[in-house]
């Protein structure tokens, strides 16, 4: 009996992370679909200034972190530069049009909308602020 046990838990485990990995929500239905559909598509690059775009999830422990940085970013380089973020449970077609692969994911684009410079996973502050400096600086 304990065997049987431990081989549903392993193989619910096994589901979960493959779920996980193949981007599915549990539970994300009629209500996420609603939810998703109220938030409007962010506009990615912003025209004419520097942008950082973060894609993230609110389940992630990492893009969690990474919020505190964010918003110290954004009232930083107000009126400078455009920090963006983006739901990737909520704007999924965006996501994977901008090719991200793991949340979190920061995109850099310059004035005039090209990509400049990526990275995934969690970004320090002092890394994040350099790479905008260096951005305005050009």
């Amino acid at each position: 009996m304990a065997r049987k046990v431990r081989r549903c838990a392993a193989l619910a485990l096994f589901f979960a992370c493959l779920c996980l990995a193949a981007g599915v929500t549990v539970g994300a239905g009629p209500v996420g679909a609603a939810s998703a559909a109220a938030q409007p598509v962010p506009v990615v690059p912003v025209k004419g200034m520097v942008t950082m775009v973060d894609f993230g999830a609110g389940y992630c422990p990492p893009c969690r972190l990474m919020e505190p940085v964010l918003k110290s970013a954004e009232r930083e380089y107000k009126g400078r530069a455009a920090v963006v973020v983006v739901d990737v449970t909520a704007h999924a077609a965006l996501a994977t049009h901008m090719g991200v692969r793991v949340i979190p994911t920061q995109i850099f684009f310059d004035k005039s909308g090209r990509e400049v410079a990526r990275h995934e996973g969690y970004l320090e502050r002092k890394a994040l602020n350099g790479q905008l400096d260096r951005m305005l600086a050009q």
